[in-house]
């Protein structure tokens, strides 16, 4: 593989002679005299066999040879000192050149690599080349440019230049592995498994880069045709009853399939779109096989933990059926019901999911949902409360929001799970905060079952809203702000429970979300109810808190503040009590403002002309700061827009 053998002769020659010389200088520096004296002796050795070698090859016919009429010891001291000084000068030399030659094969690795790094993979391999004409034996500009080699598919060459890394260092294993990446696009399967298993023997940390081959090498050996080819493995893989032998053959076909599939998209196409495995997977899931249901969603979880494999998942075609299968793991109390909630998560962002569990949502997904809520305390209640949030999700499709917004069934469980929930609060408090978002989205509807059920849902709100935790308070003010609206029943209900004062205390402590709530349920109370008005006036004297969220930054706080505040001043002595405080200026500045909602210009100006009629005083105020003519001109100004 290294080509031509003269070439490689002379490398090996020339890396035996730096060798050499480099031992000789370093025994000739020796402070033993022993290791001295024998390094002279061979020094000597060489400048004989040095100058025989000149003299043989510039010899002539004349004889011109002088006798040395000196001291023969002397004359060999003088010899041996001459080539001592001659060695060292020849080592200097050699270094400088060398140190000449690293800085130009240096800089011509970074012209490779730049070349490399833009993609020019010809330009790279010259820059290369030139590099190591400079230093033959560099190790790093053989690895980078057998890297080039395989961005070329020119495999072989990159093969040599791993070849010839291995030379310069054996223990390198950046050249093991671009060897096997090299003999594998050859299909070489066998000598790259050798060179994996010789990096990994230098290299142990190197593990996962010999998975991914590993999991290649599987692929391109049909390993995925055992199912499909092995009678024996396939009708114990499709038994309907299994015996023990068949469950270890089904668990450990569905180990090796994870170990194949992590990480690597190609192996999940091709497990995921053949024929069997999409038909078995639902069969598996609903094996009642602990060990097979528990391996069978470790796979399916593996494949949709990235984007496509979830949409290859999403290409089953019966896809509810999984709804339904996964949502059945509630049931269970192990680690099988967590990780088929996650599977159910992911599926829930596809759209094919959800368009394909629209139409049979009613006659085969509710049931069984209504009865895992009704039966909460029965069943694994984290994986139930996940469930819920996820049939939460599944709501923002318009199709499936109104069919479960129609089922009154549904509606009635969520009422029995609040209902168990208030009886003892520890328990059920993460299924309940779930259940109080799911109505919150199926309340975007409305429909006579939402209008026959509005009692029941707001007086089960309006006993959580003395609840613990701060969650379940917020959600329950949600959906009161949703329900009442629905029925005015509900609403002289809800001001009768004493909700205007529980209001007000929110947006007195209560953060943003909270507030937004509290205040449109106030909204809906002061709009259509005089006890209402009458209740707000007297708990929120002189109407500090409506005063305070008039200067909020969210429009929809200001705009709800003013329209509230508009509906409460036909209580007697209202607009009085504001004769004080700058809400003149306030309702002026927002009715003549710019905000991107026109409802904050229109209930401020509302309110403003409200307070001026009730109290003529505020008249006054108003006309001082040209109040009349900026209200005009925002009113215009709202109409045309």
């Amino acid at each position: 593989m290294l080509g031509d053998p003269e070439q490689e002769e002379d490398f090996q020659r020339f890396l035996r002679r730096v060798d050499e010389i480099s031992s000789l200088v370093q025994d000739l520096s020796s402070a033993d005299s022993a290791v001295k004296e024998k390094a002279i002796a061979e020094a000597g050795k060489r400048l004989c066999d040095q100058a025989a070698s000149k003299e043989g090859a510039s010899r002539t016919r004349v004889d011109r040879t002088v006798i040395n009429t000196g001291s023969p010891d002397l004359a060999e001291a003088q010899t041996a000192e001459a080539f001592l000084a001659g060695l060292e000068k020849d080592a200097k030399e050699r270094a400088q050149q060398r140190q000449r030659n690293e800085l130009l094969a240096n800089a011509l690795k970074e012209q490779g690599n730049e070349a490399f790094r833009k993609g020019d993979y010809a330009r790279a391999v010259q820059s290369y080349t030139e590099g190591l004409e400079k230093l033959k034996d560099k190790q790093e500009l053989y690895t980078n440019r057998a890297q080039a080699h395989l961005k070329l598919h020119q495999y072989e060459e990159a093969i040599g230049d791993c070849e010839w890394a291995l030379k310069c260092n054996e223990k390198c294993p950046k050249a093991y592995f671009l060897m096997g990446k090299a003999h594998l696009a050859l299909q070489h399967y066998g000598e790259s498994r050798q060179c994996y298993q010789k990096m990994l023997q230098t290299d142990p940390q190197k593990q996962s880069l010999f998975k991914g081959t590993e999991q290649t090498l599987f692929r391109t050996n049909n390993g995925f045709s055992l199912l499909r080819d092995k009678e024996a493995v396939r009708r114990g893989f499709c038994a309907e009853r299994r015996s023990s032998a068949e469950v270890d053959l089904a668990v450990a076909l569905l180990l090796l399939w994870q170990a194949v599939c992590s990480g690597n998209e190609a192996n999940q196409h091709l497990l995921l779109t053949d024929p069997d495995v999409k038909a078995q997977l639902p069969k598996l899931l609903s094996s009642g096989v602990a060990e097979i249901q528990k391996e069978t969603l470790a796979l399916i979880s593996l494949c949709s933990e990235n984007e496509y494999g979830r949409r290859l998942l999403g290409q089953h075609r019966d896809l509810t059926s999984w709804l339904q299968i996964l949502m059945g793991f509630v049931h269970h109390r192990d680690a099988r019901a967590g990780s088929a909630m996650d599977i159910l998560c992911a599926l829930a962002a596809e759209e094919r999911f959800v368009a394909q569990c629209s139409p049979l949502l009613p006659t085969e997904v509710l049931p069984l949902f209504t009865q895992l809520l009704a039966s909460a305390k029965l069943v694994n209640q984290a994986a139930l409360a996940r469930c819920v949030g996820i049939v939460g999700s599944l709501c923002a499709a318009v199709g499936i929001r109104v069919q479960l917004a129609e089922c009154r069934e549904c509606w009635q469980a969520c009422l029995q799970l609040l209902d168990q929930y208030l009886s003892s609060p520890p328990q059920l408090q993460e299924c309940s905060f779930e259940v109080l978002g799911l109505m919150m989205n199926l309340l975007l509807e409305s429909n006579v079952v939402i209008q026959g059920l509005a009692l029941d849902i707001s007086g089960r709100c309006m006993a959580l809203l003395g609840d613990q935790d701060g969650g379940i308070v917020t959600r329950a003010t949600g959906v009161l702000s949703r329900i009442l609206p629905a029925a005015p029943w509900a609403v002289e209900a809800a001001v009768a429970g004493g909700v205007v004062k529980r209001m007000i205390r929110f947006l007195k402590v209560g953060g943003e979300i909270t507030s937004t709530y509290a205040l449109k349920t106030l909204c809906i109370c002061t709009r259509s109810s005089r006890e209402a008005q009458e209740a707000l006036v007297k708990a929120d004297r002189r109407f500090r808190v409506l005063l305070k969220l008039l200067d909020s930054e969210n429009e929809t706080i200001v705009g709800n503040a003013a329209l509230c505040l508009g509906q409460c001043l036909a209580v007697p002595g209202a607009a009085k009590s504001l004769l004080d405080s700058n809400v003149v200026m306030t309702l002026l500045r927002h009715a003549g403002g710019d905000a991107a909602r026109t409802s904050v210009q229109e209930n401020s100006a509302i309110a403003l002309g409200k307070l001026c009629v009730a109290e003529p005083r505020h008249l006054l105020q108003l006309r001082k700061l040209h109040g009349l003519t900026i209200l005009n001109s925002s009113m215009k100004y709202v109409h045309s827009n």
